[in-house]
């Protein structure tokens, strides 16, 4: 009888473990978070990318315009959830995280997170050229028991592709949208409107209380707009003046704004409630 001699086992190399460790960063070997291949439809994304399926409930927050105060938005609902992660999309270049957090928790090659008071904050750490570059996120360090997304890129640009932002952005059960209370902000509103017609929105508009709003601001309000205030779905978030001028940092946020984040999140978690008694 032949015996064979088994040869000498191949060396693992530098690259083949540093993949290994990503797709562990990924969850792609956790329980219950096996990713999903998911086929690319837009032009310039890779072939197929890997889908995100976490355990917690996500809500995206949407800014209808650069400047438009969703970062601390995103923040702010997290703190009105508890135990919540905010995970910041944008590029590192454009990150409104770098400051909010009041201890640093170590950072992947792909993410660093942050933590204040009960909330986890996750920000990219390397500059991304658009919405299908996003990193997958990470397995939260703790149990969570919501993950708001900080949606940054432009809307129609992120709607149009298949990245696994873009599909739990079309399949939140609730979007927020985030503008100012001006008539390009108000504009850019029934934009996003339009975009997200088959969805439900609640929309935050960051600026003095309407009442105050300047003449005519109110007489720019579109016809999807004006149906979503006739719903109770348009919630005034009043400017601070010192969180305007220093922008978000480790400080506590103001009063009116957890008050104005906490309705929006009623509202999103009352979606998502009525969602799973018709499902």
């Amino acid at each position: 009888m032949t015996t064979t001699t088994p040869g000498p086992r191949r060396a693992v190399s530098t690259d083949e473990l540093k993949r290994a460790w990503l797709a562990v960063q990924a969850g792609q070997f956790r329980r219950g978070g096996h990713p999903r291949r998911v086929t690319s439809r837009a032009a310039g994304t890779s072939t197929s990318e890997v889908g995100w399926e976490p355990a917690e409930p996500v809500l995206p927050v949407i800014g209808c315009h650069g400047g438009a105060g969703a970062t601390t938005v995103a923040v702010a609902v997290a703190t009105a959830a508890g135990a919540a992660r905010v995970i910041e999309c944008a590029t590192a270049t454009a990150s409104g995280l770098a400051a909010a957090a009041t201890a640093e928790l170590g950072h992947t090659s792909s993410w660093s997170e942050g933590r204040r008071d009960r909330v986890l904050l996750e920000r990219i750490t390397a500059n991304v050229a658009g919405p299908q570059d996003v990193p997958l996120p990470t397995a939260p360090t703790r149990p969570v028991g919501l993950s708001v997304l900080d949606v940054s890129w432009e809307l129609s640009e992120l709607l149009a592709g298949s990245s696994w932002l873009a599909e739990q952005v079309r399949r939140a059960a609730t979007v927020i949208a985030v503008t100012s209370a001006t008539v390009p902000g108000l504009r850019r509103l029934e934009g996003a409107l339009a975009l997200l017609q088959s969805m439900e929105v609640v929309a935050g508009v960051v600026g003095p209380r309407r009442a105050r709003w300047p003449r005519g601001i109110a007489a720019t309000l579109g016809p999807r707009t004006r149906e979503l205030d006739l719903r109770g779905r348009l919630v005034e978030i009043p400017t601070d003046p010192g969180l305007a001028a220093r922008g978000l940092d480790s400080q506590p946020l103001p009063p009116a704004l957890l008050s104005a984040a906490a309705t929006l999140l009623r509202l999103a978690q009352a979606d998502t409630h009525e969602k799973d008694l018709t499902s």
